[in-house]
């Protein structure tokens, strides 16, 4: 049997999240010129708020603002030129919406600054590997998200292997869930991320999107990040075709089994086709 859908809350800095007969939808704010996804249509700071407020009237529960791309092959950005592409759009969207942010940056200098600003949570690639952002996590009191990467966005899809890619996600989110609580983050402001598309193939990720159910052991709410990815377009043997509909698809696999937080670009389409799973019965 499957474990109830989506059972469990996070604490953010002020706010709670309670998922409710559908997953939570963390909607993608990329405040930068080379994202996979959109093609710097939002990075002008202007363009990037109206697209947060956009996704808001849409239903998003949470806005995820970034500066820095994560795509694979992506060069890091330096953490002024972060900062000055995502705190005027955080600022703005704090004073403009009672949605909550998060921030997906690994900068501790830059989640400084946003914190200040209204940010609500860190939404770390790294899983908070730097102890000046595990630290300012901890004294913050903001949720946090940390996920599964194997290296680094500008070599991770040089030919990732595991032998058991579920089993071996599963044991390094476990270890990295008990150092975080081991430095203060009390468990309900952890949501982890197994990392769908970071180091691991077209395979990998459908092997833990078909077992995403496994995960839920780990007693934190469980964030899945698969809107746009390239397995999409692999699995359904076309990599450049439109992938709203294979993300749809994707996200009604994972709403299925539990999975608290999705985050995605197209906020409408994904929460109204999840809303007609859960009436069909689908979620149960």
């Amino acid at each position: 049997m499957l474990p109830a859908p989506c059972s469990l809350p996070w604490q953010l800095r002020s706010k709670k999240l309670m998922p409710g007969t559908i997953p939570l939808l963390m909607g993608v704010v990329n405040v930068t010129p080379d994202s996979f996804s959109d093609g710097g249509r939002f990075f002008a700071p202007e363009a990037a708020v109206e697209h947060g407020l956009r996704l808001a009237a849409e239903g998003a529960d949470l806005l995820d603002i970034g500066g820095q791309s994560t795509r694979p092959g992506a060069a890091p950005v330096p953490p002024e030129e972060e900062l000055r592409r995502v705190l005027p759009v955080v600022a703005a969207l704090s004073r403009q919406t009672a949605v909550p942010i998060s921030l997906d940056t690994c900068s501790p200098p830059v989640a400084r600054a946003c914190l200040d600003t209204g940010v609500e949570a860190i939404n770390d690639i790294t899983a908070l590997a730097d102890p000046a952002m595990l630290a300012l996590a901890a004294a913050s009191r903001c949720g946090v998200c940390a996920m599964h990467m194997r290296g680094a966005p500008p070599s991770m899809q040089n030919d990732p292997q595991y032998g058991d890619v579920v089993a071996e996600v599963l044991a390094w989110l476990a270890a990295r869930r008990d150092a975080l609580t081991a430095q203060g983050i009390a468990a309900q402001r952890i949501a982890l991320d197994p990392g769908i598309g970071f180091g691991k193939t077209a395979a990998h990720n459908l092997a833990i999107l078909n077992h995403l159910a496994r995960y839920r052991e780990l007693g934190c709410p469980l964030l899945v990040g698969l809107s746009r990815k390239a397995f999409i377009g692999q699995a359904l043997g076309n990599p450049s075709l439109d992938r709203t509909a294979g993300t749809i698809g994707a996200a009604l696999a994972a709403a299925r089994q539990g999975v608290e937080i999705l985050r995605v670009h197209d906020v409408a389409a994904v929460r109204q086709a999840l809303l007609l799973f859960a009436a069909a019965g689908g979620m149960q």
